[in-house]
């Protein structure tokens, strides 16, 4: 199909998708108010389809945009399962930026982040083209590796023990690419990055769950092992679906992926007697073939989560009986540890008066959220500014802090402590 047919194609389609953007400073992650955001298809940049603003949490509503029928991304098809936008985004005091090629499914929300650079429209702007979907582009197929590494036992390579980090850093290249850039990711954005490339957000939870799984285990199995600093090299993991995963610098992510890396994002995949996480390989199923070395295919996993299979069950069929989750020890990054139970209404205690001063230093970055008294009682104060703070930061709107929103207001809390030291 050309670029022409898919864009009529898509502009005669019903079924729609929604498109959120977020929009802080590169320097200091501090929310960009009153950012002027202008949407068109991205094969005719030149037709504005919307024009929205951020609010004072640096957010816009969410938009309500064409996407292709929700059946393109529930098999293996020739049609373009998404449609592509994009925007462009200016505000006083930082460069322009367009971001191009993002990717919009039917039934489900894309979340766009964005991050500007201070200067002035006279120092030119950043452009950011997101490539294809790696079930609809075509990209180097996964070179096999043994799921569990030899080590060296004296401590010196492997980590004693499974940690969840606070970043990934990737190599936006093969191996071999001594000229591609290395990004610092927060580890479950990594995740979330990596997912929302690789699989349809439109696909059953518990297939999106097994995915997922299969994705932290690979990784913490590079990270357990220092596999590319162990050879010398300053980085976790490649952007090589050949060697890794496809990570996309700049890409959007989706609600139903977002809500489910945060409900697992502690957990890998294990063995009886092995230590190290599962090195947990796949393949599409579809462009290429893996089953035969005991691998997941992405389409098969699609097939069994629509029949019923819970992630785990996916998980064995495809990698053996014997695998079951594991959660890691501890968070990188992460100050204290989670009590264990939800806060709520009529929770009271210390750990409700760290969420209420956490919340109150978050609200010095993002003044939506209101300010709360210290008192170690979880009333309707508390839980208003919780509900607030899950709206602001795409969590269900519970008003209870489970372990996602514990989790999520640690790490908000730990990188806007970071804005201050460098204020």
């Amino acid at each position: 199909m050309t670029g022409s047919d898919t864009m009529r194609a898509m502009q005669e389609n019903v079924d729609r998708g929604r498109l959120k953007i977020s929009v802080v400073s590169e320097a200091d992650n501090r929310p960009v108010e009153n950012a002027r955001i202008q949407i068109s298809y991205t094969g005719e940049p030149d037709r504005i389809l919307e024009e929205v603003q951020t609010d004072s949490s640096g957010q816009t509503p969410s938009l309500d945009l064409q996407a292709p029928p929700l059946e393109y991304s529930m098999q293996p098809v020739e049609e373009q399962p998404y449609a592509e936008y994009t925007i462009f985004i200016t505000a006083d005091g930082f460069e322009p930026e367009e971001i191009a090629g993002i990717e919009v499914l039917p039934e489900v929300t894309a979340r766009q982040p964005v991050r500007l650079r201070r200067g002035s429209r006279e120092n030119g702007f950043q452009r950011i083209v997101i490539p294809p979907h790696t079930l609809f582009g075509e990209y180097p197929a996964k070179i096999q590796e043994a799921e569990i590494k030899p080590v060296d036992e004296s401590g010196e390579i492997v980590l004693n023990r499974v940690v969840i980090p606070e970043f990934i850093v990737v190599h936006d290249g093969p191996i071999a690419d001594a000229g591609a850039t290395d990004y610092y990711d927060l580890y479950a954005d990594y995740i979330k990055n990596v997912a929302s490339s690789e699989i349809y957000a439109t696909w059953p939870d518990n297939t999106i769950r097994a995915n997922v799984l299969a994705i932290m285990s690979f990784t913490l199995n590079r990270v357990y092992t220092e596999w590319y600093r162990s050879k010398g090299y300053d980085y976790t993991i490649t952007s090589s679906t050949a060697y890794d995963h496809k990570w996309i610098y700049g890409r959007n992510i989706y609600d139903s992926i977002d809500r489910i890396v945060d409900e697992l994002f502690e957990n890998y995949l294990s063995r009886p007697n092995v230590r190290q996480p599962i090195l947990t390989q796949y393949c599409d199923g579809r462009q290429s073939q893996c089953l035969d070395k005991g691998w997941m295919t992405q389409w098969g996993s699609k097939d069994l989560g629509d029949q019923g299979y819970s992630a785990i069950e996916i998980l064995r069929y495809f990698y053996g009986s014997d695998l079951y989750i594991n959660v890691a020890e501890t968070i990188s990054g992460i100050p204290a540890s989670w009590p264990g139970y939800d806060l709520t209404i009529g929770s009271a205690g210390d750990k409700v008066i760290q969420i209420q001063e956490q919340l109150n230093t978050i609200a010095g970055s993002y003044p939506a959220l209101p300010t709360l008294t210290v008192d170690g009682i979880y009333g309707s104060a508390t839980d208003s500014a919780v509900k607030k703070f899950q709206n602001i930061f795409g969590l269900p709107e519970t008003g209870i802090v489970d372990y996602p929103t514990w989790y999520k207001i640690q790490a908000i809390f730990v990188a806007v402590t970071r804005i201050a030291e460098l204020s």
